[in-house]
């Protein structure tokens, strides 16, 4: 709980002194019971120094507290003492002070979902939507069941992903380093030398020395142009115009724009699946599978599908004429419509396209791997060739 600092005066004497409670009513409603006149009291501020630090909530945590949640729920014990007992024993403190405060929510009267609809940055639409259904359906340990699952799936996904990105990052990292240094370092004792012999430098050795001099002389531009870049791009990204056309570049983008397809395709398919499953709503359903896309061509692809649903449309017609899912995909989502089994072939898709995307992480990292590395050499090499040629070219003339 948080701690209130209060002032108290006692035989005209002003005493301070501390208390645990919830907000600042709780304080003064207990300071009341131990018949302590206050003067003034407040909430205590934690140093950054000294207090304890909150730490993030990850996907990990929401995934051990479900899967924690369902097997006490399964096993009959009532929600505020399965809450009590996983806030108590929570590794994270932040997380367990937040189901402190949803099981203080239930005892108050409010339902499961609701409680946590008000920690919207923990729990998202998608989980409080589930646990709706479930509550409704006097299913819930199965619901915290498969809602674990799909957290389980959607880290494995993104790990997938980020494993992609790292090895490319750290050989640029690296390369820019080695360049750097060269242009920093090395290349002006090549420069004092070649000036000395006072001879017309070839076209190559010219241009390297013309970069190590923005390098020496500039630098402030190498190392601000990109956090510009950035501060731009992130304004323009806010616009709603500029969201649009940086998603519908980025899925054009060769090879990463069919990887980031293929994952939002896994990611649609398995939400959907499973929000149907659970028996939530159709056009409740894509509504969170639109929310939570990830991309905004998809996303007024997946809401103009349900445009076209509420008028009595199925789902593979819109979503074929939005063209932003593989064929394959739209006439699994057909054959699941008219066999009744909608929430079995969303899953099988799923499973799919997680395999899909595995294929294409290792195949982007084997021929990203060699790419990097020829062009590593290329521009050493170019380096290494234009700082010899003129050297060459004075033993030539002696």
């Amino acid at each position: 709980m948080p701690t209130y600092k209060y002032k108290t005066t006692i035989n005209g004497k002003v005493q301070a002194g501390e208390i645990e409670a919830e907000n600042e009513q709780g304080a003064l409603g207990k300071l009341k019971q131990k018949n302590i006149k206050v003067d003034s009291v407040r909430k205590k501020s934690e140093s950054a120094f000294l207090g304890p630090k909150k730490r993030r909530i990850t996907e990990r945590d929401i995934v051990i507290f479900t899967r924690q949640f369902s097997t006490m729920v399964d096993a009959g014990l009532p929600l505020v003492q399965c809450l009590e007992i996983l806030g108590r024993g929570a590794d994270n403190k932040t997380f367990g002070e937040a189901i402190t405060k949803v099981k203080t929510d239930i005892e108050s009267g409010a339902n499961l979902s609701d409680a946590l609809r008000r920690h919207p940055k923990i729990f998202d639409s998608l989980y409080c939507n589930l646990v709706e259904a479930g509550e409704a359906g006097g299913i819930l340990d199965t619901i915290l069941s498969r809602l674990a699952a799909y957290i389980e799936k959607a880290m494995a996904l993104k790990k997938k992903v980020k494993a992609a990105m790292v090895y490319p990052g750290a050989i640029v990292t690296v390369a820019f380093v080695v360049v750097a240094f060269l242009m920093v370092f090395v290349i002006p004792t090549f420069a004092t030398m070649f000036e000395r012999g006072g001879a017309e430098l070839p076209g190559p050795t010219a241009i390297v020395m013309a970069i190590s001099n923005f390098f020496r002389h500039q630098w402030y531009f190498i190392f601000g142009g990109p956090i510009l870049f950035f501060f731009l791009f992130k304004r323009v990204y806010a616009t709603e115009r500029g969201n649009i056309e940086i998603d519908r570049l980025v899925l054009k983008v060769p090879v990463f724009g069919m990887l980031i397809k293929k994952v939002s395709t896994a990611k649609f398919s398995r939400t959907l699946g499973t929000l149907i499953s659970s028996g939530v709503p159709l056009i409740e359903a894509m509504d969170i599978c639109a929310r939570t896309a990830g991309n905004k061509i998809i996303e007024i692809a997946i809401l103009n599908t349900i445009e076209a649903i509420k008028e009595g449309e199925t789902i593979a017609a819109p979503l074929a004429r939005e063209n932003v899912f593989p064929a394959m995909v739209i006439q699994m989502i057909d054959v699941g419509e008219s066999a009744g089994a909608l929430d079995a072939m969303l899953t099988k898709i799923a499973d799919f396209y997680d395999e899909e995307v595995d294929t294409a992480v290792e195949g982007l990292t084997a021929l990203l791997e060699p790419m990097l590395m020829v062009f590593l050499g290329c521009v050493v090499g170019f380096i290494v060739v234009a700082m010899y040629l003129p050297i060459f070219k004075m033993g030539e003339t002696m």
